[in-house]
């Protein structure tokens, strides 16, 4: 069975979260520049069979769309291009980034690691990856 891949898309960082095999379990990957993304992507797919890459779609607490959603569906025209093998999903990520603050703390992640945004974006392109499984076994 083939991997299910997250995305945190942001502006300047991408977090990048993978399940394993046989799509159980969600872990964080990388944190990537988002300049070297599609880079980092063409090395991972040659390397790991991935059958889903969820991008995070985030929105507003009114369910609009954030201001990054056009960059968002500029990246999704490019990743559709470069990998029409690999099926596309999309995942509400409100919260994700306060929820994935929250675990560093409960998880006993020091103040100096906490502040290191690289370390948010993967957990929150985890916790995107999470809520989809969740979502897929309904």
């Amino acid at each position: 069975m083939a991997r299910i891949m997250a995305l945190d898309y942001g502006k300047k960082r991408t977090g990048v979260a993978v399940t394993d095999p046989l799509q159980l379990i969600a872990s964080g990957l990388e944190t990537v520049p988002t300049e070297g993304l599609m880079a980092f992507l063409d090395r991972y797919l040659a390397q790991e069979e991935v059958s889903c890459i969820v991008v995070g779609e985030p929105r507003q607490m009114d369910y609009t769309p954030s201001e990054v959603e056009p960059e968002i569906q500029a990246f999704i025209a490019r990743l559709q291009q470069r990998f029409p093998m690999v099926r596309l999903a999309r995942q509400d990520e409100r919260f994700t980034s306060k929820l994935a603050a929250r675990a560093m703390v409960e998880g006993g992640v020091k103040k100096k690691k906490r502040q290191d945004k690289a370390a948010l974006d993967q957990i929150s392109a985890t916790l995107i990856l999470q809520a989809y499984l969740s979502r897929k076994e309904l």
